[in-house]
């Protein structure tokens, strides 16, 4: 492993396509390593605890002196106080996205957070925490249903596009994982 390698934790390639889109810029001087590792799902609604247990045992795998980071995004109804939130993938599983819409037909709310927190640790076993959040609402589904929730999610800056309905590179201008992975990619820039 090169100095500059960073390993990335993920089994989802749709993510990591739109990870290396994100952070791919000629200001970074690292490379992308991908390792998909099967790591514990904790329960909780501490997002960012979620991401630094998972962060925090990657770490222990892949052993000391390899920044290795992991990425959880959640979609958080504000009706329901934040929930599904990092449940969001269980309830896609189970339920499929025109039931996630359906729960909040009886409810004017409509509006969610949709939120991507990064943990991070580096070469010398220091942890640290990003997170972007991108505000919308749930909508029925539209466009492509091929990554996630993309297509029940309609960002309040999108001009009426769900993330399904955009192109990668606006929807990486103003998703919740652009705006963490901003964050991160300043953190190992400086």
């Amino acid at each position: 492993m090169s100095a500059n390698e960073i390993i990335f934790i993920t089994g989802n390639e749709n993510k990591l396509k739109e990870v290396q889109m994100i952070l791919a810029s000629n200001e970074s001087h690292f490379v992308l390593v991908n390792r998909p590792l099967d790591l514990d799902e904790v329960q909780g609604v501490d997002l960012e605890e979620i991401a630094l247990h998972k962060c925090k045992q990657a770490a222990q795998i892949v052993g000391p002196g390899h920044p290795v980071f992991v990425e959880d995004t959640a979609l958080c109804f504000d009706e329901f106080n934040g929930l599904p939130g990092a449940y969001i993938k269980w309830f896609i599983k189970s339920m499929g996205l025109a039931k996630i819409v359906k729960m909040l037909e009886p409810f004017q709310n409509k509006q969610a957070q949709a939120i991507t927190t990064i943990a991070y640790a580096d070469h010398n076993g220091n942890f640290y925490t990003f997170q972007g959040i991108t505000k919308g609402h749930i909508v029925d589904s539209r466009g492509p249903t091929t990554f996630g929730w993309d297509s029940i999610f309609e960002p309040l800056e999108s001009n009426g596009l769900t993330y399904a309905e955009m192109d990668k590179k606006s929807k990486n201008l103003i998703s919740q994982r652009g705006k963490a992975f901003e964050k991160f990619k300043k953190h190992l820039i400086n």
